[in-house]
């Protein structure tokens, strides 16, 4: 392995989601991942082919029934030589398997216990089940999202999911260790993607109170609102993306639609924020995508092309810091971020489930008698 991480060693549980994602970026950045999955039966082999499964690349895959004693005995052994565990099931479900936070820092007191979920371990819904868009519907933000006459959108699974709760235990596990090392005390982590997403709606919930953000949809200044924070149209039914809300970036952007200054109304006026947007959606539909984009370049009236997801990689900007990199004969998104000294590499495919568990748990000092006796109680498969 190869990045800052080099050393640091992870067992995550397997499963779905902000979890394994969380787990994948550590292990782009040189961590070594060890996944614990189920065993593989007849019939249950993963809808999605590994090679597809960018979640989990840059890890090995062992697969143990956690219903076998002998395979939660292995899990605290290799906890013994791990910093970080990551789950991410429903509160309870560790606990039942043997495995809560208390049994596995009795074996490993400096272990860093990282628990993912989206309503958290406590409160009315800590059970529920629930995916990004419930997540995001709970913290006030997906009400903010789309055009006030209609429903809000979902906006992927990118903010609840990844940003709220990928990156956020990314942060809190590099924070945790970091104190571990000092203290040699671990500690148990709860990650909710309500309170990642809560924390990134800071700067929304100081302008409600301070009385500069309103209640509807598409009447603010970065929700789509202002006329010079949105997307539009084109002649060829493609869009741009501007977002010009420096006076001077604004000015620049008036500039190169070839509007008359003088006749605009001040910027930030809102009352006349829809009489603006509908000239600017005229003015926009009057060249192609591509035409508007060659006419801004090198002005700063930031105005960008909004680019399909099989044109984004052909970019010169993405193709000069080689955002993606050609990997196991696939595009993968590099690994961010970058570092000068430690850069990090793509070394990895993900395994089908249980791919690496003989070579993998022998690594991590299973000793071959051990390894058999897990294969003689059906804890683990064969080969």
């Amino acid at each position: 392995m190869t990045g800052p991480l080099k050393g640091f060693r992870v067992v995550e549980m397997g499963g779905i989601g902000p979890a394994p994602f969380a787990c994948a970026l550590l292990g782009d950045l040189g961590a070594e991942v060890l996944r614990v999955d189920r065993l593989l039966r007849p019939g249950s082999e993963p809808e999605l082919p590994p090679r597809f499964d960018f979640y989990n690349r840059s890890k090995r895959s062992i697969a143990l029934d956690l219903k076998k004693p002998e395979a939660v005995a292995t899990i605290l052994k290799l906890l013994e030589q791990a910093d970080v565990l990551v789950e991410g099931f429903r509160p309870g479900v560790m606990e039942r398997l043997g495995l809560g936070p208390e049994a596995c820092l009795s074996a490993k007191p400096s272990l860093v216990y990282a628990r993912m979920t989206g309503w958290g371990q406590s409160g009315p819904l800590a059970k529920e089940a629930g995916h990004d868009i419930n997540y995001l519907a709970l913290t006030g933000a997906l009400h903010c999202l789309g055009d006030d006459d209609r429903p809000p959108p979902p906006p992927l699974n990118l903010v609840a999911d990844l940003g709220g709760g990928a990156l956020y235990l990314v942060v809190g596990v590099l924070a945790a260790v970091w104190e571990a090392k000092r203290s040699g005390r671990g500690q148990t982590i709860d990650v909710a993607m309500i309170d990642g997403v809560t924390h990134l709606m800071s700067a929304f919930q100081a302008y409600r109170q301070q009385g500069t953000w309103s209640e509807n949809r598409a009447d603010n200044i970065v929700d789509g609102g202002a006329p010079f924070y949105r997307t539009y149209e084109t002649k060829d039914k493609k869009y741009v993306a501007v977002g010009a809300i420096e006076p001077h970036f604004y000015a620049n952007l008036v500039e190169v639609m070839g509007l008359d200054s003088g006749q605009m109304p001040a910027q930030n006026e809102r009352a006349t924020w829809q009489m603006m947007r509908n000239v600017f959606a005229r003015v926009f539909a009057s060249r192609t995508r591509d035409e508007w984009v060659a006419v801004a370049a090198g002005r700063d009236a930031c105005l960008a092309p909004v680019l399909t997801i099989d044109e984004a990689p052909l970019h010169p900007q993405m193709e000069t810091r080689n955002a993606y990199t050609m990997f196991d004969g696939l595009r993968h998104p590099s690994p961010a971020p970058r570092f000068s000294r430690t850069p990090s590499e793509l070394t990895r495919p993900a395994s089908l489930p249980g791919a690496d568990t003989h070579t993998a748990l022998g690594d991590w000092g299973i000793s071959q008698q051990e390894r058999q006796a897990l294969v003689s109680s059906g804890a683990m498969a064969k080969s």
